[in-house]
């Protein structure tokens, strides 16, 4: 089967959350969200809180929560439903109900009741990078991660920022500023620090 999965970057300050399940699964979901942006607003719904989970609750007082069964009323007014629990039948439902609602659905360990998949992110500053394997393997993407994590210059937000001010400046018809910036990023693996000599250079150019 071929991966025809497309990609996208959400802005998660425009939506809202519900995350069933109270356990660990629940938590990293909850962990994760909040790592992307710890402003994002979520609810979680679980019949139990584990521990580190009630400790994360008391820490980031913005996300609601509610110990009890999943109702069909909890999806009023969400944009995003993840289920992360253990209860096949339950994440079954969920996505039942949430898809009559036009409620896009993403059910833990069960790809086949998922409408996307949660990549493994890589964030540097302004860069990042999710990565997928179709819902293949979780643990591959993890690797792949950690690799690009590593190789990934500490230094790439401040080159995305000096290209950022480079490209707001430059003069020229969309072809020629194209072809600069392709010339700049060429070097990027190489030299990044020729980044500055490159602003200056164009600087005078203006």
């Amino acid at each position: 089967m071929s991966n025809t999965l497309f990609p996208i970057f959400l802005k998660t300050e425009h939506l809202r959350f519900l995350i069933v399940g109270g356990g660990n699964v629940g938590l990293e979901k909850t962990e994760t969200l909040l790592r992307q942006n710890p402003d994002t607003k979520i609810k979680v719904v679980a019949k139990s809180f584990g521990e580190k989970f009630r400790v994360l609750l008391n820490d980031t007082p913005h996300v609601q929560y509610f110990e009890k069964d999943f109702e069909e009323s909890d999806i009023n007014d969400i944009d995003i439903v993840i289920a992360a629990t253990d209860d096949k039948a339950l994440h079954q439902k969920i996505k039942d109900i949430s898809n009559s609602k036009n409620i896009l659905v993403n059910a833990a360990d069960q790809p086949d009741l998922c409408d996307f998949y949660l990549g493994s992110i890589i964030k540097k500053g302004n860069l990042k990078i999710a990565v997928s394997t179709n819902g293949k393997s979780p643990t591959i993407a993890k690797r792949l991660r950690e690799v690009l994590d590593e190789n990934i210059p500490e230094k790439i937000d401040e080159i995305l920022n000096n290209l950022e001010h480079l490209r707001t400046h430059l003069s020229g018809d969309f072809k020629n500023k194209l072809e600069v910036l392709n010339k700049i990023t060429e070097i990027l693996s190489d030299h990044p620090e020729n980044i500055e000599s490159y602003l200056a250079y164009i600087s005078q150019q203006e």
